[in-house]
């Protein structure tokens, strides 16, 4: 398909809503998907409302979708919908340049549900301060989770939109895909673009040619086996996030508490664990985990598919052993025994949707108060992702105490050279790696002091001191 004169494949959904539909309640704010000013909803078949940050998805990967802006909030007979209705009278907007972002994230939470915190994480305001905003989310009815009408998202058909000076590939199956894959190499695979859509919205580039991977059958399973998780390359953080707090007895489950500061709800809409791998960042928060349990990524090519160890995968700084022919297909996630323990930890100057500092996971079988096995992985200590087998080495065989794991955290801080950057200096990333290791430990042995943040408290629990 030869799209019109000034609507470009690759261009933001942003820039398209405000440019060429002349939809402007949608707004930029960041342009880098921190600010939540540009969130619209992205209306998926199976009946799900997920809000997405339109400055960072790219116009063909939404072909075939359903979007709704918050022009499209009004209700069948023309009012405005309860949303906006209640956040006004709540005086929860002052400037209003971040509320349609946030009458979005909010019309999603009184569709989805879930906790309030996560819902508004992703939406920053300037001006209102958080609480009538949450006052506001707090009074809605069940009005506001009235449906809409609504275009049903269509079949997926593999399709290619062209503009002068790019090509935008969206395959529909495996076999389109891989074609797609021999006779393009020179394109970019597109996953979730959370972190390629930054070229586009921030960097201002020009992306001749994209292939997007979300439309394809496989990669968009996700299968729990007695052995393990499959995560198909295009599913979302947000579906393996909901399926781990659905079974919170699942050996796997410790990874929830990871994936629900990954960034925010409408970034775990789009992002991928294929990403991650696919960007190899070294402080991808998804890879510490992926080393810890011994994952395995599945490559597939034209003619043969090839598994290997994470670990193997990933070869420096944004590099990994994926072929000029190859996709990444899958994930696997081993599922931890029932004696193990596993847990993830980050450090960032913000708890929630911030790039990580350090990340460390820790993956141990205890026998007898014995360590039998230790796998001990971090992000953010070198030019990519790796596991510390020096320390590992110092727990294996040794007591599951305090004594050990602070002599394993000692060897810890001096394992790795890190560089010095804007989020912090190489002492100090030393420092906490070990800090955090002894957090897990604590972790384990006092779970009673390393709750969960509390949720945002209803009206009538905040106190409110007179002066």
């Amino acid at each position: 398909v030869r799209l019109p004169e000034g609507t470009v494949p690759t261009m933001s959904l942003l820039d398209w809503l405000r440019g060429n539909a002349r939809l402007t309640g949608t707004k930029e704010g960041c342009a880098e998907g921190d600010c939540g000013a540009c969130t619209v909803v992205l209306e998926q078949a199976d009946g799900r409302r997920t809000p997405i940050n339109s400055c960072l998805s790219m116009l063909g990967q939404l072909h075939g979708s359903s979007i709704r802006t918050v022009e499209g909030l009004r209700t069948t007979d023309g009012k405005p919908n309860e949303v906006a209705e209640t956040l006004a009278s709540c005086g929860g907007t002052q400037c209003g340049f971040c509320t349609p972002g946030i009458v979005m994230s909010a019309w999603a939470y009184a569709r989805e549900g879930g906790e309030l915190h996560e819902a508004l994480a992703g939406n920053l305001c300037r001006c209102t301060g958080y609480r009538p905003i949450v006052e506001a989310c707090h009074s809605l009815t069940e009005a506001a989770a009235a449906p809409l009408s609504t275009t049903p998202p269509q079949p997926p058909i593999s399709a290619r939109f062209v503009a002068e000076g790019h090509a935008f590939h969206m395959p529909a199956t495996m076999e389109d895909l891989l074609a797609a894959r021999t006779a393009y190499p020179e394109a970019l695979l597109l996953a979730g673009g959370t972190d390629l859509g930054l070229l586009v919205s921030e960097g201002r580039k020009i992306l001749p040619a994209i292939i997007s991977l979300a439309q394809v059958p496989e990669l968009q399973a996700l299968t729990d086996t007695p052995d393990g998780m499959r995560i198909g390359a295009a599913v979302s953080y947000e579906r393996v996030l909901n399926f781990l707090l659905a079974h919170p007895e699942d050996t796997l489950a410790p990874l929830a508490a990871l994936l629900r500061r990954l960034g925010s709800r409408q970034i775990r809409g789009m992002g991928t664990f294929g990403g991650n791998l696919g960007t190899a960042s070294p402080i991808g928060d998804a890879l510490p985990p992926l080393l810890a349990l011994g994952a395995t990524v599945t490559l597939r090519g034209p003619s043969e598919t090839n598994e290997m160890l994470v670990e193997e995968f990933l070869l420096g700084y944004r590099r990994n052993a994926l072929a000029a022919d190859e996709i990444i297909e899958s994930v696997f996630l081993p599922r931890p025994g029932p004696g193990a323990f596993f847990a993830c930890e980050k450090l960032s100057k913000r708890h929630d949707q911030d790039i990580s500092t350090v990340g460390l996971s820790l993956l141990v079988d205890i026998s007898c108060g014995i360590v039998t096995r230790a796998c001990i992985a971090l992000g953010g200590m070198g030019p990519m992702a790796a596991r510390a087998p020096e320390t590992e080495a110092a727990l294996l065989g040794q007591r599951w105490n305090e004594a050990e794991i602070d002599k394993a955290a000692t060897i810890l801080e001096s394992e790795f050279s890190p560089l010095a950057d804007l989020r912090a200096t190489a002492e100090y990333r030393r420092m906490t790696a070990g800090n955090l290791l002894r957090r897990l430990w604590w972790r384990q042995a006092r779970p009673d002091i390393f709750a969960e943040p509390h949720a945002i408290p209803e009206p009538a629990e905040l106190a409110v001191t007179e002066r």
